[in-house]
């Protein structure tokens, strides 16, 4: 998917971390229901599909920043879940 279409799209929102007009990090979240699944209960849940900071701004807190605010955005819109998966390896995330 592009990003002018994500940027569309009202069950992918978008956050950004930014000083003085330049983007420092980003969280790219994914709006997913489940209702009647078989395996599954039923919830709405917020998936946070990407959170990335530019390198040369890391370990300063940024990420920790946009993180708290899309717990707070999950909060503030019902949502009972919010999912962030971290690849093994990736220590700092962790």
């Amino acid at each position: 998917m592009k990003l002018k279409e994500l940027l569309k799209d009202p069950t992918r929102p978008i956050f950004i971390a930014q000083k003085d007009g330049q983007v420092l990090g980003y969280c790219f979240c994914i709006h997913k229901q489940y209702a009647g699944d078989p395996v599954l209960a039923d919830r709405k849940e917020l998936y946070i599909d990407d959170l990335c900071v530019e390198e040369s701004c890391r370990n300063m807190g940024i990420a920790t920043a946009l993180y708290r605010h899309v717990t707070e955005y999950a909060k503030n819109q019902g949502y009972g879940f919010l999912t962030l998966n971290v690849w093994a390896g990736n220590d700092n995330a962790q």
